[in-house]
């Protein structure tokens, strides 16, 4: 594959309006980044003013999530459709190795014969797909579909991976189905305590800080990060009492040890008699093995790994205790975020919470519970139709018999034709390049590499794991065919990119954290030649000589995934486009799976009779804590972490288009402690250099007393010199497949050329 440009290609728009949209048109629809999916109404600009260049303004919606609140990400997400760089029309590497404008016949010939070279040559699973937590129901569903029908490759997985896959693993093998939180997020406002692992609301997800008051007000909010992020911040200032505030309690833990501040919460419980055991003899099966696990953690032997005194973990056990139904609390919720579950231990780490949350009688009670916060727009309804590597609708499990059977008949298709399990996301990226072991340079012979990849709604050279060897793996490719909305640094390294419709440009439905399935309303045309990936993926199929249908009407789509998601864990088959617009037109909020006829009222709060394992009691797992991949040591001293500011979103690709956010917030930072600095010599605002085992990075330093002193944070939004992802470790979960973002070791020092501390 020839070497990508580094500038705009023809097609691309150079200046806002130059492909402009027909008239816009008011709707009321949500926000297109974080799964809190914020009620949002779209109006015609007005001709004068400053939204003269963006065709629809932005107004919150008094809606449950929200209340009437939106982020900076929000309000000016209507920048990203007048992107100054805007795909406009389909693109081709020419043999000058740069992308040039063509037609759809042109770009769609091409992919057809580039997927028809690559199987015939080397299998089907040769061709490989990679899909986004931000596309709709509709579209996550029809990639899903044509991975399996049409390429029939086993090799399909998305973004997610990277997101939810820890919880959704933990979750499934304790309570047998996946909802991120199986109960309204306006629930935790009555709650007494709300322990939140690896989750900084308040930068990530703004509106839903509000839903913390309660909880706040009664000194109930536990926040654990290595970091006092703005969201630890809210427990208030640290009392005389163990650090305690006034709204909470804030524990910094040594970064990846997270599991062992949760193995001792439990021990505690245990010991000194505050679990449920009336609940747990009714409702669990495991404890024993539980129990005898987490004698081995007593507060003062988890202090000496987590670092968090011995008295606060009982001070916060008693309290999460104090707070359960069980003893007469108003309710307790334990809720798990990226930070513990992007982690080589992050299945046994939201076990962990799992666990305790169980021990406490807490999951499946009206007031308390259990839950994962997703992140990405839909990455809940990303995860449950299909675009994952072992799943089909309706959360079925590929290699389910009954399941392949059902969706089979639904797609028109024999269910022995259906694929198994493909490869995870990590190793997916993996499998491009050279295979380990066999020497530099060596690569997958004809024995399956996938030779070809399609993605949709991703920007993997930014966002995965040792995103240098990802970026060197894609151009390894036969052929890499993007489907996107801008250049994103994934896209310029594309054989063929196709310009794709965005969030106020589509019809679709999306399925929040809550798992309330929402509608997403189309305000604006798209501009240029931009299509849906429903219409790309049709013309592919019947370019493929494939003859199952492909329809292009998003309501029509939807009706066809409530039909094959029948009966699964993730049941929609009692909705439809007509549904949800009634529903809102009545002043709804949407409906919450599973909605398994047209008569249900949705599922609110899941588990309240029963869990759905076969025996419909919630499974305890003894888990155990290993420590990270990649610890420090001598020539690594330092842990790094990684996470997100509140002006941008993911990779970036969207919000660093935003004039206003990128100003706020323009380039790649290291946060380290004063006196980390002071004894490293990196000084505030120099430039640092950190290295790892995957290479090294540069980027500003700030000092910043909110961190451990052994630990550096950066965001992962950018690319280039300050990609923190270029030095992540790619080593994955056993069961999961998610990668370990969150922690490795590093060695920081003054970048060359930068003036010492002082002088």
């Amino acid at each position: 594959m020839p070497s990508a440009p580094t500038t705009a290609a023809p097609g691309i728009s150079e200046a806002p309006g130059a492909a402009p949209a027909a008239a816009a048109r008011a709707a009321d629809t949500h926000c297109p980044y974080c799964a809190l999916q914020c009620g949002m109404r779209l109006s015609p600009s007005d001709d004068r003013g400053p939204s003269a260049l963006l065709p629809v303004t932005v107004a919150p919606r008094d809606f449950p999530t929200n209340r009437g609140g939106l982020c900076q990400k929000g309000w000016t997400s209507a920048s990203v459709l007048r992107a100054t760089d805007r795909i406009t029309t389909p693109l081709l590497r020419g043999s000058d190795g740069a992308l040039h404008p063509a037609s759809w016949d042109e770009a769609l010939d091409v992919v057809a014969a580039g997927i028809a070279r690559v199987q015939d040559e080397h299998g089907r699973d040769a061709v490989a797909v990679f899909g986004g937590g931000g596309l709709t129901n509709e579209k996550a569903y029809a990639l899903g579909k044509f991975a399996r029908t049409v390429l029939r490759t086993a090799n399909i997985d998305y973004n997610g991976r990277f997101c939810m896959a820890s919880a959704a693993a933990g979750a499934n093998r304790a309570f047998g189905a996946d909802r991120g939180l199986p109960f309204p997020l306006a629930d935790l406002t009555g709650a007494d305590a709300v322990v939140l692992l690896g989750s900084n609301l308040a930068e990530t997800m703004p509106p839903s800080v509000q839903h913390l008051a309660g909880v706040r007000s009664r000194g109930g909010l536990v926040v654990v990060d290595p970091r006092r992020s703005a969201t630890a911040a809210l427990t208030g200032e640290p009392g005389d009492v163990g650090g305690v505030g006034d709204q909470g309690v804030h524990l910094q833990p040594v970064p990846g040890t997270d599991l062992v501040v949760l193995l001792a919460l439990l021990h505690v419980v245990v010991t000194e008699g505050l679990a449920d055991a009336e609940y747990l003899a009714a409702r669990t099966s495991g404890f024993d093995d539980v129990r005898r696990s987490v004698m081995a953690w007593w507060p003062e032997r988890a202090e000496t790994v987590c670092g968090v005194p011995a008295d606060r973990l009982r001070y916060v056990a008693r309290l999460l205790a104090a707070a359960s139904p069980a003893r007469g609390g108003t309710g307790a919720y334990v809720l798990t975020g990226r930070g513990v579950e992007q982690s080589s231990q992050g299945t046994a780490t939201v076990t962990a919470a799992i666990n305790l949350a169980l021990a406490l009688g807490l999951p499946g009670r009206v007031g308390s519970g259990y839950g994962a916060i997703t992140g990405q727009g839909n990455g809940q309804g990303g995860r449950e139709h299909g675009q994952k590597a072992d799943q089909l609708p309706g959360y079925r499990k590929i290699d389910d018999a009954v399941a392949r059977a059902h969706v089979a008949g639904v797609w028109g298709v024999d269910p022995a034709t259906i694929p198994g399990p493909g490869m995870p996301a990590v190793e997916l990226l993996r499998s491009f390049g050279a295979r380990p072991g066999l020497g530099a340079g060596t690569t997958y012979a004809e024995d399956g590499r996938p030779r070809a990849l399609l993605v949709h709604g991703s920007n993997v050279v930014v966002s995965a794991p040792d995103a240098d060897q990802v970026a060197a793996n894609l151009r390894a490719l036969d052929l890499l065919v993007v489907c996107d909305l801008v250049p994103s640094e994934t896209a310029l390294l594309a054989d063929v990119v196709l310009p794709v419709t965005q969030w106020a440009e589509e019809e679709g439905t999306m399925t929040s954290l809550e798992g309330r399935v929402i509608r997403r309303r189309r305000a604006v045309d798209a501009p240029g030649e931009a299509r849906s990936e429903l219409w790309i993926l049709a013309e592919l199929a019947r370019r493929l000589g494939s003859d199952v249908s492909f329809p292009t009407d998003p309501a029509v789509v939807f009706d066809e995934l409530a039909r094959a998601s029948a009966g699964g864990v993730a049941d929609y088959s009692g909705l439809s486009h007509a549904r949800l617009d009634a529903d809102e037109d009545d002043g709804g909020p949407g409906l919450y799976w599973p909605v398994p006829s047209a008569e249900h009222p949705g599922t609110p709060r899941t588990f309240l009779d029963r869990f759905a394992t076969p025996d419909g009691r919630a499974r305890m797992v003894a888990v155990d804590h290993v420590g990270p991949s990649d610890d420090v040591r001598p020539d690594a001293p330092l842990y790094l972490v990684t996470g997100r500011v509140l002006q941008h979103y993911q990779s970036g690709a969207q919000t660093r288009r935003v004039a206003e956010l990128d100003r706020l917030v323009p380039e790649p930072f290291v946060e380290l402690h004063p006196v980390l600095g002071l004894r490293l010599g990196v000084g505030d605002g120099d430039r640092a250099r950190l290295t790892t085992r995957r290479g090294e990075i540069e980027a500003v330093a700030r000092w910043s007393d909110r961190i451990r002193p052994d630990t550096v944070f950066m965001p992962f939004h950018w690319s280039g010199e300050g990609s923190v992802n270029r030095v992540t470790t790619d080593a994955t979960d056993p069961i999961s497949g998610m990668p370990e973002f969150k922690v490795c070791a590093v060695d920081v020092r003054r970048a060359p050329g930068t003036q010492e501390v002082g002088a």
